[in-house]
């Protein structure tokens, strides 16, 4: 029995319309019932992934930022943190304004970006049917360089940029890339999700890379949270399905890839579920998690 699972959001529990099937939800609470500890570990902002959790119950804690922090759910404060700081947030963002590059910067209690497009456009699609207290704060402004160097904001989980051509989005990875101290995530296949639009289904697909600090990412996170709970890394299950899982997937006892990642990941599980639209995470909890 393994004494920790941690799941992936985006492409992996939540489906491509950004819902979290009743299946999946089942499957999640008989683990817990059985005494395992399931955190949510994603690249969503606190909040956001704190509605998710309530939509199961139950949850101790969460991983956020692609782990920048660790939030503790029942006492309502973080326990752990590797922000990135302003002066680098300004530098990486400078680059991608002098660069025409679509970038969304993200803090602790929402978005920062210039339109409605890309991943912030699928963020925006989700807040249509919630309630007010629900919604992803979205902070739609002309000049994100301007606004944050005129801010009190001083923490920045990550910074993500996206574009449609993937040779342009190349070149300004290459620049990135030439900044000390940040993490550079290297995704070599296009994001795709759907919005609903009326009667009509809308893919919004792009090319995307998300910054982080130094040494930040899922695993780390994780292994603060399993010394914190006295729980062994062959002890812990892992689902994702996505380049900022894989340093997840490959030191988890159990590392589970779902069935709509790209080939490459793949390679990187012991065990490839069915697809986020098939209930791929009821799948690896049912089939290696649950005692029979």
């Amino acid at each position: 029995m393994y004494k920790l699972i941690a799941i992936d959001l985006d492409g992996t529990l939540l489906n491509s319309y950004g819902e979290i099937s009743e299946k999946n939800k089942n499957a999640i609470r008989e683990a817990m019932n059985m005494g395992t500890e399931v955190v949510l570990a994603s690249g969503r902002i606190i909040g956001s992934i704190l509605n998710l959790s309530q939509e199961i119950g139950n949850m101790n804690y969460l991983i956020a930022g692609n782990g920048s922090n660790i939030y503790d759910i029942k006492n309502e404060e973080l326990i752990y943190n590797k922000y990135m700081d302003k002066e680098k947030a300004l530098k990486l963002a400078k680059i991608c304004q002098e660069n025409s590059m679509f970038y969304s910067v993200y803090t602790e209690s929402g978005i920062i970006t210039k339109s409605l497009n890309h991943n912030v456009l699928f963020y925006h699609n989700e807040n249509v049917n919630k309630t007010e207290e629900k919604k992803i704060n979205i902070n739609v402004t002309e000049d994100v360089l301007k606004y944050i160097e005129k801010s009190n904001l001083a923490n920045f989980p990550k910074i993500v940029v996206c574009d449609h051509d993937k040779e342009i989005f190349q070149s300004i990875i290459k620049k990135l890339n030439q900044v000390k101290h940040v993490d550079v995530l290297d995704v070599g296949h296009m994001s795709r999700k759907f919005i609903e639009n009326g009667t009509e289904i809308v893919p919004i697909e792009y090319y995307y890379t998300e910054i982080t600090n130094e040494n930040v990412n899922k695993w780390n996170a994780l292994e603060f949270l399993m010394e914190k709970l006295n729980i062994k890394a062959e002890e812990v299950m892992v689902i994702g399905d996505n380049v900022n899982d894989i340093k997840m997937v490959e030191n988890a006892g159990l590392g589970v890839i779902m069935g709509n990642a790209a080939p490459y990941i793949k390679e990187t599980a012991n065990v490839v579920v069915s697809d986020n639209n098939s209930d791929g995470v009821a799948e690896a909890i049912e089939g290696y998690a649950l005692e029979t």
